[in-house]
């Protein structure tokens, strides 16, 4: 028996269009889920590498604020003393500097990592299928 003797809306393996459109749609719609949960979950990763980025500048402000205090204070005790207790609020000056630029450089370091903000993996994925499913509607 031929394609032909099927009759009308057979593709000559016995199932129907109407089953093959409905399967199309099943599995596109399947697949539109399944990106879009790639897309949730490389948008949560992507904000968890904001938020972190965000915490470590803010750590470095705050340090960076002991340490402008802290330099106040050797200000002050400069011109209070002579020598030794300037001397020592200067050595803890720089290292709250230190720290700070040493978080500064983690949190960049996080948000760079996170750049740009959309989910590149998703996106490109959905390309890919659209392409797949533009040639499979052309053969």
């Amino acid at each position: 028996m031929s394609v032909a003797d099927n009759g009308p809306g057979h593709d000559g393996r016995g199932d129907s269009m109407g089953e093959l459109v409905s399967q199309a749609t099943q599995q596109l719609s399947q697949l539109v889920r399944e990106e879009m949960k790639l897309a949730r979950a490389e948008m949560v990763r992507k904000g968890k590498r904001f938020g972190i980025g965000g915490g470590l500048f803010g750590g470095a402000g705050v340090v960076a604020f002991l340490a402008l205090q802290a330099l106040v204070a050797t200000v002050i005790a400069a011109l209070a003393l002579v020598l030794p207790v300037w001397a020592s609020a200067l050595i803890v000056c720089c290292v709250l500097l230190a720290v700070a630029a040493a978080l500064a450089a983690a949190g960049r370091k996080q948000v760079g990592r996170a750049s740009p903000p959309k989910p590149e993996r998703a996106i490109d994925s959905v390309k890919a299928d659209v392409a797949e499913i533009k040639e499979r509607a052309h053969r």
